[in-house]
């Protein structure tokens, strides 16, 4: 199975993200339900751009929302239907599973992200999948700052049967992801994948040691890494949606994992990243066990939020 396969547990992913969004209910299908009974008028417009916005959609996403709604319907009865196909149609195109060639060896990932994201659990779990896959893995461990996140990574390494490279505490991290990138050239192994340390998109320094990390990468491979893989906090809001463009304009992210979808989280924040920078979105997460942890699919996604035809 490649990464980008949807797979039966990720399947049932879907349905506990559903169970867990908004304490076991969709979050907005029963309140549109009510919302739309008497039609589509200009005070349940406004009432929809209240729960998109408390849902963390953002200004952007849900007033193209809202605009959307109300050229293509005026049936209240159709109105959650409609959204749904509103919300799918943006997020569609950005389901795009990240695919590892058989040319690129090893494929280099480079994960990135602010402090708290859950960036070295992703890496983990992802190293855990691609093993699974029957790919062999060398995980860097280039956050250097955080003792924790070595010790972290070593039991991930051991459970999903990787190699992790490290080095001393508060060693320069572009040596470690140098060293991995080396250690898997000499084994043949299929995918590197490197931790970096969570740092603030503002911290201009943090920000300049991460683009020496890519520059490392690059002398290494001149199409590495291919892949830039930003983890955002879905609980974060729409400082995440910031996050992602600070990101974005410094590194040229190539992907998102979105982590964090459970919780006081309601999900509404992929859409407004959706919107705003159609980055491709290639996992999400609701919990800390490998099994809380999916390819992005955009159908299950939109039920699990809104609710599908059943529901």
């Amino acid at each position: 199975m490649l990464s980008g396969s949807t797979s039966e547990g990720d399947s049932g992913f879907f349905g506990r993200l559903r169970s867990r969004l908004n304490r076991g209910r969709a979050w907005l299908a029963g309140d549109l339900a009510g919302l739309f009974a008497g039609g589509i008028d200009a005070e349940t417009l406004e009432a929809l751009e209240t729960e998109l916005l408390l849902a963390d959609v953002g200004v952007e996403a849900t007033q193209a929302l809202v605009d959307a709604l109300q050229r293509s319907t005026k049936n209240g009865e159709d109105a959650v239907e409609a959204l749904r196909g509103k919300v799918l149609e943006l997020l569609d195109p950005l389901a795009r599973p990240l695919d590892i060639p058989n040319g690129a060896k090893p494929f280099v990932i480079l994960a990135v992200g602010v402090n708290g994201t859950g960036k070295t659990t992703t890496v983990g779990k992802l190293a855990h999948r691609f093993v699974a896959e029957g790919r062999s893995v060398v995980i860097a461990a280039a956050d250097t700052f955080r003792a924790a996140a070595v010790e972290q990574l070593a039991e991930w390494g051991r459970r999903a049967g990787a190699t992790v490279v490290s080095q001393a505490d508060r060693a320069d991290p572009a040596a470690v992801v140098h060293d991995a990138l080396a250690t898997a050239r000499a084994r043949g192994a299929d995918v590197v994948i490197a931790d970096t340390a969570g740092r603030l998109h503002s911290d201009a320094g943090l920000m300049d040691e991460l683009a020496k990390i890519h520059r490392v990468v690059s002398r290494f491979d001149t199409q590495a890494p291919h892949e830039t893989l930003l983890v955002l906090d879905a609980s974060q809001g729409q400082n995440a949606l910031v996050q992602a463009e600070r990101f974005n304009d410094r590194l040229g992210v190539t992907g998102l994992a979105i982590t964090k979808l459970d919780g006081t989280a309601r999900g509404g924040i992929v859409i407004a990243i959706a919107r705003r920078l159609a980055l491709p979105i290639r996992f999400v997460a609701i919990g800390e066990a490998i099994e809380d942890f999916a390819v992005f699919s955009a159908g299950e996604f939109t039920d699990a939020l809104i609710g599908d035809r059943a529901a």
